[in-house]
């Protein structure tokens, strides 16, 4: 729980898309950035991952003169990571950036995890350019206790390489975040059901949709349908379906969302710029 006296919390989309980003007429409306989220809880923002929306998002902090930020990965796919060296408040000497990386096995160390995409010939400029950025580790479920005295808790998902959930918690608002995850393991799926009960809004993977999931098992991510389903077992208020297939047009979406509210009433499709008050 948030320590500060503002008990706000907002949820703000800077990326919706998953595993590449798809720009184009066809996904104007939910956009083609890949993942990038921003937590505003108690009037500071807390980062989720780092795909190419977190470009704009860093722009947008930068111009705000923001300087000290926490970034909690979800993982390390290149999709949640490819903003990163676009994101200027990490080459600000005088900002500090807190990377929180949870997914790794006890022998992986997350900065040289990320050197591998910021490392001649790849890609021009080495990840120790980022003056601003401290790389810190833990192990879901460990409670995360961030600047500001923001608590968050932590949860292990189902995901090649491994991946984390997050549960934030101000006043009587609850959000938490279930990307990248595949549904199906009885372990983990009890554990997330108790982790996302009585959520005001959650964040689900929804990559695809029933019809396309027998062909795309092991892929490490869900369906819509499974996202629904969970949050009426799970008493989530809002559920909100992400990391949309790079395929999908806004128009799929569409048809998407309008059967989704219609099974659970006040289910969204993240749309890219989404602002969700809680």
């Amino acid at each position: 729980m948030a320590e500060a006296a503002d008990s706000s919390l907002v949820l703000r989309i800077w990326g919706a898309r998953g595993s590449t980003p798809a720009p184009g007429r066809d996904t104007a409306r939910y956009g083609g950035e890949t993942t990038s989220m921003e937590v505003l809880i108690g009037g500071k923002a807390v980062l989720i991952d780092c795909g190419s929306g977190a470009r704009g998002l860093g722009n947008a902090l930068a111009a705000e003169g923001v300087s000290n930020i926490d970034i909690l990965f979800s993982h390390f796919h290149l999709d949640h990571i490819c903003g990163l060296p676009f994101f200027p408040p990490a080459y600000n000497p005088k900002a500090e950036i807190r990377v929180w990386a949870g997914h790794l096995a006890p022998d992986e160390d997350p900065q040289a995890m990320l050197c591998r995409i910021m490392s001649p010939p790849i890609f021009p400029v080495a990840f120790d350019h980022l003056a601003a950025c401290e790389c810190r580790r833990f192990r879901p479920t460990e409670r995360l206790m961030l600047e500001g005295g923001i608590g968050v808790d932590t949860i292990a998902l189902n995901h090649p390489n491994g991946s984390v959930g997050y549960r934030f918690t101000s006043g009587d608002k609850t959000l938490v975040t279930v990307t990248d995850h595949e549904h199906g393991d009885p372990v983990f799926d009890r554990a997330i059901e108790d982790f996302v009960r009585g959520a005001d809004v959650m964040i689900y993977d929804g990559m695809f949709d029933d019809s396309e999931y027998a062909a795309h098992v092991g892929w490490g991510h869900s369906t819509w349908q499974e996202g629904l389903k969970l949050a009426k077992r799970a008493g989530v208020r809002v559920p909100v379906i992400f990391h949309h297939h790079p395929d999908r047009t806004d128009d799929d979406l569409d048809r998407y969302a309008e059967e989704a509210a219609r099974r659970h009433p006040g289910a969204l499709f993240a749309r890219q710029g989404m602002d969700i008050p809680l």
